[in-house]
């Protein structure tokens, strides 16, 4: 795993974002798939909106997927073990980029098919503390065909300048949270990530 954390932050200071093939093993990847597959049964995830406090919208011609907010208080022993993975990552960064990095919080997403999010930016007025997002992808045989790529704009103010990186299982992307614009393509099947801030708040 050492050799993946300098991967991702050589990569990370190379262009701003970073991308990271088999970053869980396949045994860790089922069981948080399993895990999330049994909280949308059970009812427990909310359609996603954007803003935050009094200014929280959903605006599904925006963004139309769903998402269960994690507490780090109140973690499954899987969730337990992805955070843990998660802060020596934050700490290697810290090591070699320092950002400042304090704290993670994340949530399981889901994209029904046709579900999208559309270009973007992960750190604005209400959430400035957010530096370095970081997804994992859980999803199972992901092909070419089934869309729900993440495309990464190369420059802020040229939208034809531009990385799609599909979503397969186990894979992390990471990227700076105030400069890497990107959105989510429409998904053709059930898409399944962790979602996550680094943050340089407690």
């Amino acid at each position: 795993m050492e050799e993946k954390f300098e991967e991702i932050i050589n990569q990370l200071l190379d262009r701003g974002w970073a991308e990271m093939p088999d970053f869980l093993d396949d045994e860790f990847r089922k069981a948080l798939r399993a895990e999330q597959l049994a909280l949308i049964a059970e009812g427990e995830f909310r359609q996603a909106g954007i803003g935050r406090g009094t200014s929280f919208q959903v605006r599904p011609e925006i963004r139309s997927d769903q998402v269960l907010w994690l507490e780090p208080g109140d973690l499954s022993p899987l969730q337990q073990q992805y955070w843990q993975l998660l802060d020596e990552l934050r700490l290697h960064i810290n090591r070699s980029c320092y950002l400042g990095l304090r704290s993670f919080e994340g949530h399981f997403a889901r994209y029904p098919q046709g579900s999208f999010y559309k270009r973007h930016l992960d750190q604005f007025s209400q959430v400035s503390y957010r530096i370095v997002s970081a997804i994992t992808y859980l999803n199972e045989n992901w092909q070419p065909g089934d869309g729900g790529e993440l495309r990464i704009y190369e420059s802020a103010a040229d939208d034809a300048s531009y990385v799609d990186i599909a979503p397969t299982g186990g894979k992390l992307v990471c990227f700076l949270s105030g400069e890497i614009f990107h959105e989510v393509l429409p998904a053709h099947k059930e898409r399944y990530s962790l979602t996550g801030w680094f943050r340089n708040i407690d």
